[in-house]
């Protein structure tokens, strides 16, 4: 019984070894997603706007909106965040 529980157990930490199991990918995406909709709709109220300075202002904001979502993303996956603890990743994300 031993030997079939041990196995089981090496079993699933390969499996997760494998796959990285952190899941620190998706909460990194889902960072990224949040800034570029956010971008997404400064590039819309850039469109809808008839002054070309607003415009252009509003534009190279939703820029550093996608650059700074973009890094964040890359540093949750840097730090290899556990998803489970996803509150604390994100103020410590907000926080940088």
């Amino acid at each position: 019984m031993k030997k079939i529980h041990f196995a089981l157990v090496g079993a699933a930490s390969l499996a997760l070894a494998a796959c990285g199991g952190k899941g620190d990918d998706s909460l990194g995406e889902n960072v990224q997603e949040n800034y570029e909709n956010a971008a997404d709709n400064m590039d819309a109220m850039a469109d809808n706007t008839a002054n070309a300075a607003e415009a252009d202002s509003l534009r190279n904001q939703a820029d550093a909106l996608k650059a700074e979502g973009d890094r964040k993303e890359d540093a949750i996956d840097d730090a290899d965040v556990n998803a489970q603890n996803g509150a604390e990743a994100a103020a410590a994300v907000n926080a940088m």
